[in-house]
């Protein structure tokens, strides 16, 4: 009895030394009790007003963690999924969710599917270094996305502020395509053979950016492949010559086909230097690792984590 009410004494002396850290956990425990379908409903819910990791419940009440960014604009922004490249010299190998882990292969032209089924995986903390993706990919209905350009390894507190680039829509495009990528993707399927270069691309949407420009977009990809692209946009299920498919150009609007250049994601088989261009980030490394040089991007975005968020 003596040792538990000097334990509790001791506890509240601790506590009174540190009342910002207090009230600081106490914020965090009292997230755990908020109950909402997004970021969005959160902040306008409970008046949360600080980026972070929250709480959010699917419609049939799955309960998952993810990050919010709550700054940005007046609503908030609800992170999604992350693409990451842990291993450009993997050639859809393990870790290439986001194309294939199956290897470059024909007869798996959609890969492993993921942008059209709801498998999730990864921890949110770990989203620059590694895959994720949640339940609000498929559940939430949004009416616009942001990216953000992460360097990799960095600490969630850090995001915002390591970001190489970070940019979003405001044309409420996701209204028009079931309110999410997994219903857009639907009908513009990532699949080896899905359609021509340029004629069967899917929607290119303006971006308006909240870091970074149309200029330093441009920049970060490699030479000859800025000699084909538009800055300022976001395009889905981008198609190349071989007629592979890629998922996200992010930050650009195809003008040729050599997209796996400069877009992320995609089916299961590339033909072009098989199996050299399969991969999340495909033909990021085609000049040389971080060469900046001939197809090559730089190392900055070659080495970043891209961010998907809804609202």
């Amino acid at each position: 009895m003596y040792h538990t009410l000097l334990l509790m004494l001791l506890v509240g002396a601790t506590l009174s030394k540190h009342p910002e850290e207090d009230q600081k956990l106490k914020s965090i425990r009292d997230r755990s009790h908020h109950v909402a379908r997004s970021c969005a409903e959160i902040k306008s819910k409970y008046s949360e007003n600080e980026d972070g990791l929250y709480y959010l419940t699917t419609e049939n009440g799955v309960v998952y963690q993810t990050f919010c960014d709550m700054t940005s604009s007046e609503s908030a922004w609800t992170l999604v999924a992350s693409v990451h490249e842990n291993n450009i010299h993997g050639k859809c190998t393990l870790g290439d969710r986001w194309t294939s882990e199956q290897g470059n292969n024909p007869f798996r032209p959609e890969g492993d599917g993921n942008w059209v089924n709801m498998n999730t995986f990864g921890q949110v903390e770990g989203s620059t270094s590694d895959d994720y993706k949640n339940p609000g990919y498929y559940d939430l209905k949004a009416k616009d996305m942001s990216v953000w350009h992460v360097p990799n390894n960095q600490r969630v507190n850090d995001w915002k502020q390591t970001a190489i680039l970070r940019y979003h829509t405001e044309t409420q495009f996701l209204t028009q395509h079931g309110g999410n990528l997994y219903e857009l993707f639907k009908s513009y399927p990532v699949k080896w053979m899905a359609g021509a270069p340029l004629r069967d691309n899917g929607p290119s949407i303006p971006i308006v950016y909240d870091y970074g420009s149309r200029e330093t977009t441009k920049a970060f990809y490699g030479p000859y492949a800025q000699r084909e692209m538009e800055p300022g946009f976001i395009t889905f299920r981008a198609i190349n010559y071989e007629w592979a498919s890629t998922a996200i150009c992010s930050g650009t609007k195809p003008k040729g086909g050599q997209v796996d250049a400069y877009c992320i994601g995609g089916g299961g088989f590339f033909p072009e230097g098989a199996p050299q261009q399969c991969g999340d980030f495909v033909s990021f490394a085609w000049s040389g690792y971080g060469t900046h040089q001939g197809w090559s991007v730089s190392k900055d975005m070659l080495e970043s984590a891209v961010l998907l968020f809804y609202r």
